[in-house]
Formats: structure tokens, C-alpha cells, sequence
């Protein structure tokens, strides 16, 4: 692999906003004397307004392994990968109405939380298990992961760990600090940050191929440029994106606590939806600013050994002295907003949902300090496994495949949960641990010993997904209706029906139109499908 030198002039831009943003984060952590409490701590208080919500959902998202991800699955299979993106935005309109208002009002820390409110406990550990051991083998090892190739190909000698370190030791700094209030308000400069990064590269991408756009579509497969790719296709069959896409995006954005926690800070109601709503209106430029000079890259950088460096390889080949310091610095961004998204996440889940229960008596100070320490904790385990993930095709389809394994079982539950009165406690905790053994078979075939079950190993990840939701819910139905309904305290205020939405109609009722959460869902769904119509 070529070393690529960075000059004075841009390790001199990293170093001062590596400096500007801790200093910041923890002279805003010292500031916020709410954060002594475990609410102030872990949800910021329960104050975040549309904004902010908005943009760090987008910057915890688009960190280094979606960049680097996006851009590398684009190079090797087209702008399908952008199918995610889009997809993105329909999910949260669908959360936003949906799901969202009974997160909220139930006031809740975590998402197992809320599952215990509607089922039982059982349910409770389970999906914190499940989600802590996604926050380390997805979120958190996919982003050292990313960040060790940019950094390796500067530093080409240094080792993983001092990366890891590096990088663990800037992010902690505020994050074990200050908690959510001090992660989301750098992760909202860092959102701005990054976004002009992909503007820069993009434009300078175009830039070396003189802004020729028909050269791109002269120079690219066809079918590299339709989102809506054929039954056969390898990477994003058109039923994958119609019944697999959603799945993964819904657990993604409405039930992983790492995503979901900054929703539950929200001021109220209308600022967790207009948040949502926002940042999935900005998934929609990453079609131009992310996908697109990945498609760029196969035109300049054709025979690389790895679709995962197209990303570097542009932003060390292509931007000037002073620019490329900007964008790295945008990068680096990305890797720490989305390294503090995980960790406050994890240790959240860790300290309210076993700590706090297990040991009850402890103080909010006390169960402050609890996260604090876990926060430490997981950065050593997801440095373990970070080097595994070089074992796969891509970054993205490492991150997609893991979680087309552990979403359906979680995804079936919550869905069942909340649109059927009649999902008890006990069929759903047998249809998490059905689910969860289906999909340690299907890797065992998949992955192990793929010639006792060759045909199932050759079915495409996002219909095999769809297929474990379906064992799930198989699995829920019938126990449910075997054994004793829930009661009605789990039912009331955990479900939805039409009721509901007839007096959120009368609420609405006078409310200006632009800030009308469903006509905003109106629009942001024309836009996407405008989108995708002209790309399909």
C-alpha cells in the first residue's frame, strides 16, 4: 500500500481542532452541573431541542465506517448501497408516527426498559445483552476499523492499539465527563464539519475529472447505476430492498439504544419528531456528497486491492494542502462522534438496565461513576474484535451482514408489541430466544459449514432476514395466545390503536402547517421517492 505524507500545514489544522473540540466538550461538561444527575447524565436532561437531535443522529450515523463503507461498496457494486440512505427516511417517518410518542411519554432510559414495560423483564436483559454485544462487534469495532486504515496510510508503522488509544483517550475526554449533553453538542459541530468534508471531496473528485459528468455515466456499468438492481443481483436484490432494508433500518434507528437515546432526550413530543424527521431529510444529499465519489474513485483508482480504500485513497490524491486538513479533521469528527455515540450508549444500557436493578440502592452519583467505567471497559473488548472485520468482503457489508443476523428477533418483538394487544410476555421473550437460535444456525451454515446447507448459504443476507423475522413472529403468535393475556398496565400506554390517533388529530388541530409533523412527513416522502425515481 502507498504511505501518503500529510504536510505541517494540515497535521496543524487535526491537532487545533482535536484540541478546540475536547477543551470545548469538557468546559461544557464542567458548565452543565445537571449532568450529577443519572438523567442529566445518560438523556442530557431530557432538553434537547429538533436541531440539535437532528444533526447528531446524522453525525453518530455518517461516521467514519458509513463514509468509508458507503464509499467502498459503491466502488465495487454501484450506487445500490444509497438504497440504505433513502430507506433511512422512510423508516424515521414511520418511527416518528408510530413508535416515537410512546418511547417518550413512557420516560424510559433505554429501549430494554421499555420492553420490560411491555412485557417483562426477561425480555429486558436479553436486548440489552443483545444490544451491548452490537454496540461493541458493529458500532464500535467498525469505527476503530475505519479510522486505523485512514490513519495507517500516513502513519503506516504505527500500530492498531496506539490508534485505538489515541482516539479512545480524545473521545473519553468529554464523553466520560459530561455524558450525553456534552456527546450530542460536539457531535453537532462535528456534524457540520463532516458534512462540508463530503462537499469538498466531492467537488474536488469532480474536479480531477473536469467536472465531465457524462464521462461518469460513459465510464460506469449500467447497472452500477440503478438503485433498483434485478432479483439475481448480488449485493441488493430488489425484494432484499422492498422487505430486508427496512427490517435492518427499523432496528437500527428505532430500537438500538445507540441511535435512540438522543430521541429520548428530547424536550417533548414535537421536537423528537421534527429531530427525526430532519435527519432523515439529511440521508438524502449522500447520494452526491458520499455514494457518488465512490463511483468517481472507479474511473481514477481502478485496481485497488480493496474497495475500503477508495475513500483515503481520494482524500490523500486529491485535496490540496489545507483542504485535505479540513476533511481529516471532518473524518476524525465523524470517528470520535460516533465512538461517544456508542460508548455513552453501551454504558447506559449497562448501568440502567443491570446495575441500577441489581443493585438498587446505589445514588444517581454512584450510578454516574457505574458508566463512567464501563465506558473504559468496552473500548478494550471492541479493540479485540476490530481486526476481524478485514475478513470480510467490505466494511459495509461486514455491518449490514451482522446485523441482518441479530435485528429480525428484536424488530418481530417490538412490532408485535406495539400494534398487538395480545403479544404477551411470554411469547415474546420464547420468540427472542427462537429467533436468536436461528440465527446462530443460519451462521453456522453461512459461515462454518457451508456445505451442509449449501442452498441456504448462497441466499442473499437481506432475505435472509426478512425469513428470521418470520420464525420469530411463528414463534410469538401461538405462546401468546397459549398462555395468559398481558395485563393492562402493559397494554394502556405501550400500544397503538386508532383512538390514539384520533386524539393526536384533534391535538393537531390549528397547528401551523410547517410545523405539522405529518405534512412534514408528507414532504420529506415526496422527495425521497422524486429521488429515487430519477435513479431507479
Amino acid at each position: 500500500m502507498k504511505d501518503y505524507v500529510i504536510s505541517p500545514i494540515d497535521i496543524t489544522i487535526i491537532v487545533v481542532y482535536i484540541i478546540g473540540i475536547t477543551y470545548w466538550g469538557l468546559a461544557y461538561s464542567r458548565k452543565k452541573t445537571k449532568n450529577k444527575t443519572q438523567e442529566g447524565y445518560f438523556l442530557a436532561g431530557r432538553n434537547m431541542t429538533w436541531p440539535i437531535i437532528g444533526i447528531t443522529l446524522y453525525a453518530a450515523n455518517m461516521g467514519s465506517p458509513a463514509l468509508v463503507g458507503l464509499a467502498g461498496d459503491a466502488y465495487s457494486t454501484g450506487i445500490s448501497v444509497f438504497n440504505y440512505e433513502w430507506m433511512a427516511l422512510v423508516v424515521l417517518v414511520f418511527f416518528a408516527i408510530f413508535f416515537l410518542p410512546f418511547y417518550l411519554r413512557s420516560k424510559v432510559y433505554t429501549m430494554p426498559e421499555f420492553l420490560q414495560r411491555r412485557f417483562d423483564i426477561r425480555s429486558r436483559y436479553y436486548f440489552s445483552f443483545i444490544t451491548l454485544v452490537g454496540n461493541i462487534v458493529i458500532d464500535t469495532a467498525g469505527i476503530l476499523y475505519s479510522g486505523a486504515i485512514i490513519v495507517k496510510m500516513v502513519f503506516p508503522s504505527l500500530e492498531l492499539w496506539h490508534i485505538i488509544a489515541i482516539l479512545a483517550i480524545i473521545t473519553a475526554a468529554y464523553t466520560i465527563t459530561g455524558g450525553l449533553s456534552a456527546v450530542m453538542y460536539t457531535e453537532a459541530v462535528q456534524g457540520v464539519l463532516l458534512m462540508l468534508g463530503a462537499v469538498l471531496l466531492t467537488f474536488f473528485a469532480l474536479q480531477k475529472i473536469n467536472f465531465d459528468i457524462p464521462r461518469i455515466f460513459a465510464e460506469t456499468p449500467k447497472s452500477m447505476l440503478s438503485l433498483i438492481r434485478p432479483m439475481n443481483d448480488k449485493a441488493m436484490p430488489w425484494l432484499g430492498l422492498v422487505i430486508g432494508v427496512p427490517l435492518l433500518g427499523f432496528y437500527f434507528w428505532g430500537t438500538n439504544q445507540f441511535m435512540v437515546q438522543r430521541i429520548l432526550s428530547a424536550r417533548d413530543t414535537n421536537h423528537g419528531r421534527w429531530g427525526a424527521l430532519f435527519a432523515g431529510v439529511l440521508k438524502l444529499p449522500g447520494l452526491f456528497i458520499v455514494v457518488l465519489p465512490g463511483i468517481i474513485g472507479r474511473i481514477l483508482y481502478p485496481n485497488l486491492p480493496s474497495p475500503d480504500l477508495i475513500y483515503p485513497t481520494m482524500l490523500f490524491n486529491l485535496l490540496p494542502v489545507g483542504i485535505l486538513g479540513i476533511v481529516l479533521a471532518g473524518l476524525i469528527a465523524a470517528i470520535s462522534s460516533s465512538i461517544s455515540a456508542t460508548l455513552n450508549s453501551a454504558s447506559t444500557l449497562m448501568t440502567m438496565d443491570f446495575v441500577s436493578n441489581l443493585r438498587p440502592k446505589l445514588t444517581p452519583k454512584q450510578l454516574v461513576r457505574s458508566g463512567q467505567i464501563f465506558t473504559g471497559v468496552f473500548v478494550v473488548i471492541s479493540a479485540a474484535w476490530a481486526p476481524h472485520i478485514a475478513d470480510f468482503p467490505s466494511l459495509f457489508k461486514y455491518l449490514q451482514q451482522v446485523l441482518a443476523l441479530i435485528a429480525p428477533p428484536v424488530v418481530a418483538v417490538f412490532l408485535l408489541g406495539l400494534f398487538w394487544k395480545r403479544s404477551n410476555a411470554t411469547g415474546a421473550f420464547s420468540g427472542l430466544i427462537g429467533g436468536f437460535v436461528a440465527s446462530l444456525f443460519t451462521v453456522y451454515v453461512r459461515y462454518m459449514n457451508p456445505a451442509a446447507f449449501p442452498w441456504l448459504g448462497h441466499i442473499q443476507f437481506l432475505l435472509v432476514a426478512p425469513v428470521l423475522l418470520v420464525v420469530t413472529i411463528v414463534i410469538i403468535i401461538p405462546v401468546s395466545l397459549k398462555t395468559a393475556p398481558p395485563p393492562k398496565e402493559c397494554i394502556e400506554n405501550y400500544t397503538w390503536s386508532l383512538k390514539f390517533y384520533k386524539e393526536e388529530s384533534k391535538m393537531l388541530i390549528g397547528t401551523l402547517w410547517y410545523k405539522n409533523y405529518r405534512y412534514q412527513a408528507v414532504a420529506a416522502l415526496a422527495l425521497t421517492f422524486i429521488l429515487v425515481y430519477l435513479f431507479r
